[in-house]
């Protein structure tokens, strides 16, 4: 073979490897796009949330309505007032009442007359049945004479002591009449702010019946305090106890979150058809000027911390696999991904506790969800939009 073919033969041998690698590269898997993080030291807590929305409540909310039906005689507030406690909110009609009343107090006080003259009649009698026993015994006067100032003054004085009992009726009357005037009047149990008042001037009004709920006539709330009523899943409630911290965040103030601390944990579990079995909390604002633009009603959220640990080795919680068991780890410099059993202990829905299978520096693949990501595969760190 001449030199000129065997040259030809190799330029050809050339083209083809030359074509060959060509095809190659362009039909090989492109590196996967991955997502990674780093696994890092820090603080890692164990949270418990609320499974329904909770509710920002007033310290003291109290429904009122008079204690006795009637028209509204007096009505000194409107929603948005602030009252002091003691203070008049609603006077049902009760002229009736006021006027018995005075009749009654008119009625005491002649009765206290009478009692007084009549104690003064006994008085005398007395006095005169002693002026009589003192005759009798110098023979000036007859036996029955003397008996019968003795007999005038037994009546006198028992005259008197039922003028004083007919006094004492009349004074627990005007009680008892001032007890039912005292129900007419519906007064403010605490300082607080009015929210509600169900009625006008002239209406008439009912208290509540026992097992029929009717809307009070004046709802106070006292709104020098506020706390939050959130329900817990049952299963997360035992490990909840009074005083844990707890992060308050509302849908009113998106950008802020509150210091809070539990309160409260009602005794029993609240049953509801169609609903999870949940345990209500209450959580209280620890920084007092936080509650000062807070509306009764709102909606809030609360994390209860109870438990916490500090400079562990820490992933990102989309990054666990398989309920904690194993980890995607990418290896920079084989520009693969690789399967990884490890052992978590704490965790929230950001962050999880790694207690062994990963070293602090290593990345964990975020992106788990990438269709073809397996053991083994080649991949690539996405690059930052």
């Amino acid at each position: 073979m001449t030199p000129a073919r065997i040259v030809g033969w190799l330029l050809v041998a050339a083209l083809a490897a030359g074509v060959g690698w060509v095809v190659w590269q362009r039909m090989k898997p492109k590196p996967l796009q991955v997502m990674v993080a780093k696994v890092e030291r820090g603080n890692v807590l164990q949270l418990v949330a609320n499974t329904r929305a909770g509710t920002v409540k007033a310290c003291r909310q109290a429904d009122l309505s008079p204690g006795v039906g009637g028209q509204i005689a007096t009505l000194p507030v409107k929603k948005g007032d602030q009252v002091k406690e003691g203070d008049l909110l609603i006077e049902v009609w009760n002229k009736d009442l006021s006027s018995q009343l005075t009749l009654a107090t008119s009625e005491g006080r002649a009765a206290a007359a009478r009692a007084r003259a009549l104690l003064r009649q006994s008085e005398l009698s007395l006095r005169e049945a002693g002026r009589m026993k003192k005759l009798r015994a110098t023979a000036a006067i007859s036996v029955e004479t003397l008996d019968q100032a003795n007999t005038r003054a037994v009546i006198d004085q028992a005259q008197y002591a039922a003028a004083l009992a007919e006094e004492q009726v009349i004074r627990d009357r005007l009680n008892l009449l001032a007890v039912e005037m005292e129900r007419t009047r519906l007064l403010a149990p605490f300082a607080g702010i009015v929210a509600e008042v169900n009625g006008e001037l002239s209406e008439y009004v009912t208290p509540s019946p026992p097992g029929i709920p009717t809307p009070p006539t004046v709802i106070l709330l006292d709104t020098s305090c506020f706390y939050v009523s959130a329900p817990i899943d049952e299963v997360d409630a035992a490990a909840i106890t009074v005083g844990m911290p707890t992060t308050i965040t509302l849908d009113a103030f998106a950008a802020r979150h509150f210091a809070g601390q539990v309160r409260r944990i009602d005794p029993y579990v609240l049953d509801r058809e169609k609903q999870a079995r949940t345990v209500e909390v209450e959580v209280s604002f620890v920084t007092l000027s936080d509650t000062v633009n807070l509306l009764s009603g709102y909606s809030a959220d609360v994390e209860i911390v109870v438990d916490s640990r500090d400079k562990v080795l820490s992933i990102p919680t989309q990054a666990v696999l398989d309920g904690g068991r194993r980890v995607l780890v990418f290896d920079a410099q084989s520009a693969r991904v690789h399967d990884r059993a490890i052992a978590v202990g704490l965790g929230n829905w950001q962050v999880t506790e790694v207690v062994s299978g990963l070293s602090e520096g290593e990345k964990v693949v975020l992106s788990t969800d990438r269709p073809g990501l397996k053991d083994n595969v080649r991949a690539e760190i996405e690059a930052s939009p």
